[in-house]
């Protein structure tokens, strides 16, 4: 049922590039849509880009697939990353991304498990997304199915008691196939995180509530990086993991980059203008390796 072949057919340096593009499409929709969050989804281009074409076990032609795994993106906001990836994948017509936001869309500003194919569960209201991932972990275990629930949260996400309250059930229940995975970018709508509630050392507070966790971060822009953070989690046998990747807000242009401005500003001409060869060069770059 699933696309392995088709997954795994790219390259690193191909996924890259897939990667960079995304944040092109993104771009580019944000500013013929006058609305969005341009930070937050382009922080999490690369860690998207690698789940869904090289990670997960998944067949778009049938959404539904029981076995197939699942990813709960935490940080609604980043829903145009998320549907630019759905998009490509197959999982939506060609084009679509072009109706972000519109009324009646099937793409919402929020990702919305109603109308939208591929999308687990509606998410924007942070911190409820792991508690949820928690419940479908469970759900397979109880039921021997096989299937791994991915979720990627923000800072906002943990800054949330709930996000708490499911970590700890986490390392109590001790799902199998429950895999945190951490977005890192150090920024939040109102500042840097370290001023607003900081998080660290957070890799030792999650080894405080008996998950796995890794030896180290890894760099969420980075394939080759991500690809070992998925090694290492073949390694883990019993309870949940969580991998933290570190990230840049506004990853590919230089003035949106770890700034809390860019978390949901406007992409006007002119900030497309000064943005789009940047992004391009860098494609150009992947494309030419």
């Amino acid at each position: 049922m699933t696309t392995t072949a088709e997954k795994k057919a790219l390259t690193n340096k191909e996924l890259h590039a897939l990667a960079q593009q995304f944040r092109i499409d993104v771009m580019e929709t944000l500013n013929s849509k006058g609305t969005g969050h341009w930070g937050g989804s382009s922080s999490v281009a690369d860690i998207l880009t690698y789940l869904y074409f090289k990670q997960m076990n998944i067949n778009p032609e049938q959404p539904d697939w029981a076995d197939r795994d699942r990813l709960i993106l935490s940080k609604g906001h980043a829903s145009p990353m998320l549907y630019a990836v759905l998009e490509k994948r197959g999982y939506l017509p060609e084009g679509s991304l072009s109706s972000f936001r519109d009324i009646n869309s099937t793409l919402q500003g929020h990702p919305c498990m109603n109308k939208t194919p591929g999308v687990e569960m509606s998410t924007g209201a942070l911190g409820h997304g792991l508690s949820v991932g928690l419940g479908m972990s469970l759900m397979a275990a109880r039921s021997a199915n096989p299937f791994k629930t991915y979720v990627i949260v923000g800072e906002g996400c943990l800054n949330e008691g709930q996000s708490w309250e499911a970590i700890m059930a986490a390392g109590k229940f001790t799902p199998e196939n429950l895999v945190l995975l951490i977005d890192y970018n150090k920024v939040q709508l109102d500042g840097f995180s370290e001023d607003i509630m900081p998080l660290d050392p957070l890799a030792d507070k999650f080894k405080a509530f008996n998950w796995n966790v890794a030896h180290r971060s890894y760099n969420g822009h980075d394939m080759d990086e991500i690809e070992a953070s998925f090694e290492w989690l073949k390694t883990q046998s019993k309870g949940p993991s969580v991998i933290i990747y570190n990230t840049t807000k506004g990853k590919g242009v230089d003035f949106t980059e770890n700034t809390n401005t860019w978390h949901g500003a406007p992409v006007s001409d002119d900030h497309l203008k000064a943005a789009l060869p940047q992004l391009k060069a860098d494609l150009d770059k992947w494309e030419e390796k």
